[in-house]
């Protein structure tokens, strides 16, 4: 890892550690982020957005062995998919354990993405935790597919904004979605 992203990387970890919110680039889109764990983080990001507590929000872990931490049981056909997939995929397991219910959903369920960028995996090892990642925008308004269209309200409302020019490893897209059952029920939810 060279010294630029390194200081980023434990820059963002510090104000995870202290329960701030950071704005920080995925593999698909610039993200707001907190600790998975924290209910009063996630209920600042839900402020922030503006956004119905009611609808979780995904969770970034670093590989499948922090997943497993997370997750009471993978389904067989998630590893499957995990394995072949190569771009990014956000999976809504059945049931989540060890987080905060604000990202957990009504039935149990909790989306987790492992992301395909340096900065992420970096980032969520060193924490040692799971993280919020919902796109850095206010509920309703489009999601902004590069750091210059972030709003204002956004950019004001994060303790923490890591170096725009990590970006570059964004699609600028937002990942598929896809609901797996313990059967090998899917259910694609966003494409």
């Amino acid at each position: 890892m060279d010294d630029d992203l390194k200081y980023e990387v434990d820059a963002a970890v510090k104000a995870l550690k202290a329960g701030d919110l950071i704005l920080y680039p995925t593999d698909t889109v610039w993200g707001l982020g907190c600790d998975a764990t924290r209910s009063d983080a996630i209920g600042r990001i839900f402020d922030l957005k503006q956004r119905d507590d009611s609808k979780s929000v995904i969770v970034l872990v670093s590989d499948a062995d922090m997943l497993a931490r997370y997750v009471r049981q993978i389904p067989p056909m998630a590893i499957d998919l995990l394995e072949i997939n190569d771009k990014p995929m956000t999976i809504i397991y059945p049931q989540g354990v060890g987080l905060s219910e604000k990202v957990i959903a009504d039935d149990g369920s909790v989306a987790i993405r492992i992301p395909q960028n340096e900065f992420c995996v970096q980032m969520i090892r060193l924490f040692g935790k799971p993280v919020v990642s919902t796109s850095a925008n206010i509920s309703g308004e489009p999601t902004p597919g590069c750091f210059a269209e972030i709003g204002a309200a956004i950019l004001d409302g994060v303790d923490h904004i890591v170096e725009p020019a990590l970006e570059h490893t964004s699609s600028g897209r937002s990942s598929q979605i896809i609901k797996i059952g313990m059967g090998g029920e899917v259910k694609v939810i966003r494409e």
